[in-house]
């Protein structure tokens, strides 16, 4: 039984919100990372700081990034649609991945201009003092993004705005080393520059491979972490009417949870109690678990155990109709067809269990009639019970 239900159409207000949210701290982020490196590539250049240049490419870098961010969360946040009827929440998390992979690169390609220019080339100029103002503007600057970017990320539950907050993270911290190489080249001791940024680059390494790390294992359909699935199969048990839920199935679209659910009841509740039951547990979950948008339920008089040996024993069993012919053969010349007004079926543990409700023949003995019925049935394998039920005609 599927709960959720999947519309085609405009996206909801929240989504709507969501993106609005998402688009204005990037935007941010854009226009302070194009005037940023704009700032130090210039600066750079007329204040002969190597290092304040290749921190305005790096901030170049993470104004591309963000052009990323603009265009995947403009997917990722779009409503389920026939092609995609889970979402489009896996655009984030591939989003994420190549993030994090630009976070490494950008990282190696740190360490070895660094180690190169250490080893094969030496630092040679000696920067002068409005490169040191440009690199303490960036470091204000980018802290700043890095705090605004990251809160609303996590206010959205969004990976990709959490890793593109690392990346300005990063360029703040490119700019410290920056800062530092420029006074320690102005004191003479050249070598902090290399030295200091190669130490960053590592840092930048760890939070990349952190990010693509995470969201390669949603990419392959790693199951939500064990306590939040302990979580959930509590919340599930705490509902009336569920007797167990032995088996349970949660993973990750992007920033939101899918749940396939097998729930167990009373199996000898109707069809639609066992469905309102499922439905309290979806509102109870709901209201419990943040970002669960799909969930689809199985409603189980038992434990049904795997699907392979239920597959096994389905066409042992009769169904209705056959079961309706069986017993008017059977019964022809003791109880009329006519008779018999509703049959209610329970199949458990492999086996038929019946109830049956009819009209009592005028004169007949209800106790000796239930005798006839069961003993022209007693050579049935699949049969495990039968009740009857009679009234008067």
């Amino acid at each position: 039984m599927t709960i959720a239900t999947i519309v085609p159409g405009k996206p909801s207000p929240e989504k709507t919100a969501k993106q609005q949210a998402a688009r204005k701290v990037t935007l941010v982020g854009l226009a302070l990372n194009v005037l940023l490196g704009f700032a130090k590539v210039v600066i750079g250049f007329l204040a002969h700081s190597h290092a304040l240049i290749a921190d305005g490419v790096h901030s170049f870098t993470d104004a591309a990034t963000d052009i990323m961010v603009l265009v995947v969360t403009r997917l990722s946040l779009q409503d389920p649609d026939e092609e995609h009827p889970y979402g489009h929440g896996k655009f984030e998390t591939l989003g994420t991945v190549l993030l994090g992979g630009l976070l490494i690169a950008v990282a190696s390609a740190m360490a070895y201009d660094s180690l190169y220019r250490w080893i094969f080339i030496g630092i040679t100029n000696v920067p002068q003092w409005p490169a040191i103002v440009v690199a303490a503007m960036s470091i204000i600057g980018k802290e700043l993004i890095y705090q605004y970017t990251l809160r609303v990320g996590k206010r959205l539950n969004s990976d990709l705005l959490v890793a593109n907050a690392w990346h300005s993270r990063t360029d703040a911290l490119s700019s410290i080393v920056v800062l530092l190489a420029i006074i320690g080249a102005m004191a003479g001791w050249l070598w902090l520059d290399a030295l200091a940024a190669m130490a960053v680059a590592m840092l930048v390494a760890k939070i990349g491979w952190s990010l693509a790390w995470a969201s390669l294992k949603e990419l392959v359909e790693t199951s939500l972490p064990k306590d939040k699935m302990r979580e959930i199969k509590s919340l599930i048990r705490s509902v009336e009417g569920v007797k167990d839920t032995h088996f349970l199935r949660g993973r990750f679209v992007g920033p939101d949870i899918v749940l396939d659910i097998h729930l167990q009841v009373d199996p000898k509740i109707s069809v639609s109690e066992g469905h309102q039951i499922g439905l309290a547990v979806m509102s109870e979950i709901k209201k419990q678990v943040k970002h669960v948008t799909d969930m689809t339920l199985h409603i189980d008089a038992e434990e049904d155990g795997k699907l392979a040996d239920q597959l096994a024993t389905v066409n042992t069993l009769p169904m209705r109709d056959e079961i309706r012919k069986i017993l008017h053969n059977r019964w022809e010349g003791t109880l009329p067809q006519e008779a018999v007004k509703e049959i209610l079926i329970h199949y458990l543990q492999g086996k038929v269990h019946l109830e049956v409700m009819f009209t009592l023949p005028a004169g007949a003995d209800h106790k000796s009639l239930q005798t006839q019925l069961k003993s022209k049935l007693d050579d049935l394998q699949w049969l495990q019970s039968i009740r009857f039920w009679a009234t008067l005609s």
